[in-house]
């Protein structure tokens, strides 16, 4: 892993603040698209204290150059993947709480990197860095320590490829991000159960039981087609449920709450743009304003 370390002068910058950042470049990002990759390490370079920037070749390195950053802020450049795979490290670590997690999007997966606010210009997104704003936002966590940022699906419907018309979608309730995605992503190497690519093809009706609070939503008599669940509004999870519609539409059963628990025969799902499985039975749990990302401000 390749580590460099610059410092920005005032005559070079009349900005630079006396923060400290740890830039840790995600090897896809540096692949895809190396130009992006130096703009940001020349935007941040110049506009901070002090910038380490680290190079790592694979996932143990990413991990150990974020368990080392000491005191410094870590800002990631990578797409979707790498800030997935950052905030599980810091989970983990029991660090979310006290971190703020700082992002320049780069790659070819980024829809979730949009839905959280994130610029995805280099320029833009690396002045976001410097001069935004701490946001606190909610996350789900599972039963078996994975986080979820933007959505669980089940079944896990698959990501349309750009070009094509008849890639599937998802359910109706679904973030914009999961059926814009440009490319499947890399496995999590943090996943704790097994993780593999989407398949092709619509996936069939479920038979699931699905609790929320305790509650009933839908139960094992009732397939259903589809199943999402979000981080909502002060710490509660979004949940809905698209019943098989035999003749008439029928309509999605929806409801909220901190605790949400499906089961029924083993299935596989979504949690962002990862599947997970199969599984029996998964409890997602809501964490309100669980980690931190700079926004840019106002």
């Amino acid at each position: 892993m390749a580590e460099v370390a610059t410092s920005a002068s005032s005559s070079a910058n009349s900005s630079a603040r006396s923060v400290s950042l740890l830039v840790v470049v995600d090897p896809v990002a540096r692949r895809l698209d190396g130009e992006s990759v130096r703009i940001a390490k020349d935007v941040l370079s110049a506009g901070a204290a002090h910038t380490k920037v680290c190079l790592p070749d694979g996932p143990e390195e990413f991990a150990r150059a974020l368990r080392r950053r000491g005191s410094r802020r870590p800002v990631v450049v990578g797409d979707d993947s790498a800030l997935l795979r950052a905030v599980a490290l810091l989970h983990r670590q029991r660090e979310l709480a006290g971190c703020a997690l700082s992002v320049v999007p780069v790659g070819s997966a980024l829809g979730l990197a949009r839905s959280l606010g994130l610029p995805t210009g280099a320029v833009a997104a690396a002045r976001t860095v410097l001069d935004g704003a701490e946001r606190r936002l909610d996350l789900l966590v599972d039963d078996s320590d994975g986080v979820v940022l933007g959505a669980v699906g089940i079944p896990p419907a698959p990501i349309p490829v750009p070009g094509r018309d008849d890639a599937a979608p998802g359910p109706a309730s679904l973030r914009p991000w999961l059926r814009t995605c440009q490319s499947l992503v890399r496995t999590l190497a943090s996943s704790r159960t097994a993780r593999t690519a989407v398949a092709p093809g619509t996936p069939g009706p479920a038979r699931l039981r699905v609790e929320v609070d305790g509650v009933t939503l839908v139960d094992l008599d009732q397939p259903v087609e589809g199943v999402s669940v979000t981080p909502g509004a002060a710490g509660m999870a979004a949940v809905e449920v698209r019943p098989l519609s035999v003749g008439a539409q029928a309509s999605p059963l929806t409801a909220s709450g901190r605790t949400v628990t499906v089961s029924g025969a083993h299935f596989r799902y979504r949690a962002d743009a990862v599947v997970c499985g199969p599984v029996g039975t998964r409890t997602w749990v809501a964490r309100e304003g669980a980690w931190g990302l700079t926004l840019p401000a106002g």
